[in-house]
């Protein structure tokens, strides 16, 4: 890049003082010829500066038998002026060529640093325990089970258990998210990740190349792969257009040079009309377009693995959704206690029987009392009921309905929507806790937006009751309830069977992984150490928000606005400009226009979609 432009200034200097020395004094008449030798040798120098790479590449390629391309169209033009004694002309041409080469890399690289960023996820060493020593050792090296240690600064090489020492996460490179996230002994962290507090051990669970680094890194290098319809289209188009124009000039020579007998005048035409008919604006521009969409999606959190699914996405209008960890946040509030005036009592005798319990029903009663809990008591797991808690003659009962029959306390049976933790003492009855799986902040604003142009449906496996509960809550269209995850892949194929565009899933990754694979568009969302996520989604939403649809909406919008406008920009101008070529009406220097300032203006437009930010 920085050669490229140091080539194009040196040239362009040269070219402009050479230009200017030339129109003041002549430099035809300098050297006493019949000949412009002096001329033809100072362009010429200036040519061979600024254009022998692309000399180089149309020989090369016609020698693996690739002759139409812009390298080709560039030589035959700019050879052809020369031989005519266009020499500013011939010049002029590489020189901007080589001008619009460089916009497109600048571009191009502009865009891929938003989605290589992601690739500083790559660790570079493991530090594992042998022979009761930690030796640096390449990650690939390590195996299941393993042991090993990692420092703080240092990135999480592979996906694992921590067996020893607590500290926070930074999830930046995977999610987005600025704020770390506290890790424990026996929680699971994910490779790429950095480590920022404290010093852990950590036994691995899966090989290098199976863990999360590994599987979103393949998912970047190859978020190009999949080619959107215009892309097709416009490869295919250049690969016939070209050879096309090639022969419309030579007929465009040929016949009214033979009628007029002025080839001269008819070989400038038909050398404008070879310059004016590269295709580089609309061949650079729409990958670039489509490119920038996958920069901006990436720096929002969102891994898309192919411009055909960002293409697609811009026509989905159904959107199904899963319920727990989706529109719910997977986790559980203590919502109701029931009666007001027991309140305090209630939640401290449940306090004190959940303490020790890891469920999450009972982490959520600890976390609601937030004090100081009496330990003294001896705690009895009834399995599938609840909780004895016995200290001295006091018994403190927590469960559900069952385990108050089982121990003849009378109560009132209650029907709420949610989990029911009934809390007797000494044979009486206190009350319930009604417990829920707390819906996400975001959820009824991305509903409610998305209703505006959609249709929004839930598939999910809970209970008929709380289905409906979350369904009317968030002004959902359509829900079905109870399902296994074979019959919301049934659901699914009815819904896309019955649907007259496209439709697109959204799930948490772990148990829909069927169900994104049937989806026109499946979308994994809070996939961060999801294989089957990253494997059977289209588009992973690596932040746990439900916003990301709202944003890949807009940047998907935007994306393909900007193809459109470039298409027809650039057809546009090439064909009047063609017409005006053929017709003697314009010089090679608006040729040069209709050519590479049309690709500059192409692809500085197409750089508009990863420059934006886009908020919801």
């Amino acid at each position: 890049m920085k050669k490229r432009l140091i080539r194009i200034i040196i040239s362009l200097i040269l070219f402009i003082t050479l230009f200017t020395v030339d129109k003041i004094i002549g430099l035809d008449d300098v050297v006493d010829m019949d000949f412009p030798i002096l001329p033809f040798c100072l362009y010429l120098a200036i040519y061979i500066l600024i254009g022998y790479d692309v000399v180089f590449k149309a020989i090369r390629n016609i020698c693996h038998g690739q002759i139409f391309d812009e390298n080709f169209l560039m030589c035959v033009a700019t050879i052809g002026a020369y031989a005519i004694g266009a020499y500013e002309e011939a010049v002029v041409v590489l020189l901007f060529y080589q001008i619009g080469e460089y916009f497109q890399d600048y571009a191009v690289n502009k865009s891929r640093k938003s989605i290589s960023s992601l690739m500083n996820i790559r660790p570079d060493y493991a530090n594992l325990l042998i022979d009761g020593e930690f030796k640096e050792v390449d990650p690939e090296e390590v195996k299941i089970g393993d042991i090993i240690l990692v420092k703080p600064g240092e990135k999480i090489p592979l996906d694992g258990i921590i067996v020893k020492g607590e500290t926070s996460i930074d999830t930046k490179s995977l999610t987005g998210e600025s704020l770390p996230r506290d890790a424990f002994t026996n929680d699971l962290v994910i490779s790429g990740c950095v480590n920022i507090s404290s010093q852990i051990e950590v036994k691995v669970e899966k090989e290098f190349y199976d863990s999360t680094v590994s599987k979103i890194l393949d998912l970047v290098e190859n978020a190009t792969s999949q080619k959107a319809k215009y892309e097709n289209f416009i490869t295919k188009f250049a690969k016939f257009y070209t050879p096309i124009v090639c022969l419309l000039a030579l007929l465009l020579f040929l016949i009214p040079g033979i009628i007029t007998s002025n080839y001269q005048e008819w070989l400038y035409r038909a050398l404008n009309f070879l310059v004016v008919s590269c295709p580089c604006a609309l061949v650079i521009s729409i990958p670039l377009s489509f490119f920038s969409g996958i920069g901006a999606a990436s720096k929002n959190g969102i891994l898309i693995k192919g411009s055909n699914y960002l293409e697609q996405f811009n026509k989905v209008n159904t959107f199904v959704f899963d319920k727990t960890g989706t529109l719910t946040k997977g986790n559980f509030k203590v919502t109701k206690i029931y009666p007001e005036n027991r309140k305090d009592d209630i939640i401290k005798y449940a306090a004190i029987a959940e303490y020790n319990s890891s469920h999450p029903i009972a982490r959520s009663i600890v976390e609601f009392y937030n004090n100081e809990i009496d330990t003294d008591y001896i705690l009895t797991n009834v399995s599938g009921k609840g909780i004895i808690a016995k200290k001295n003659e006091e018994i403190i009962l927590c469960g559900n309905d069952k385990l108050l029959l089982e121990n003849n306390i009378e109560f009132d049976k209650v029907e709420e929507v949610g989990t029911i933790i009934y809390v007797a003492r000494n044979n009486n009855y206190l009350g319930y806790i009604l417990i829920t799986d707390e819906v996400k902040e975001e959820s009824s604003y991305v509903i409610s937006s998305l209703n505006n142009f959609s249709r929004t449906i839930m598939l999910t496996g809970d209970n008929f009751k709380q289905a409906s509960f979350v369904k009317e809550s968030l002004n959902l269209s359509d829900f079905k309830a109870s399902l296994l995850p074979q019959d919301k892949v049934y659901e699914l194929k009815n819904i896309m069977d019955n649907n007259d565009s496209l439709t697109c899933f959204v799930g948490d990754g772990i148990n829909d992984a069927p169900v994104l694979a049937t989806a026109n568009i499946g979308i994994a969302m809070g996939a961060l150490g999801s294989d089957a996520a990253i494997e059977a989604s289209d588009i992973v939403l690596m932040k746990d928000d439900l916003k990301g649809l709202l944003v890949l909406k807009k940047i998907a919008k935007k994306t393909m606005r900007v193809v459109l406008e470039n298409i027809i920009f650039a057809l546009t101008i090439k064909i009047g400009v063609l017409i005006l070529s053929a017709l003697g009406i314009t010089n090679m220097w608006i040729a040069v226009f209709a050519d590479v300032g049309v690709a500059i203006l192409a692809i500085l437009n197409a750089m508009r979609v990863g420059s934006k930010k886009y908020e919801v």
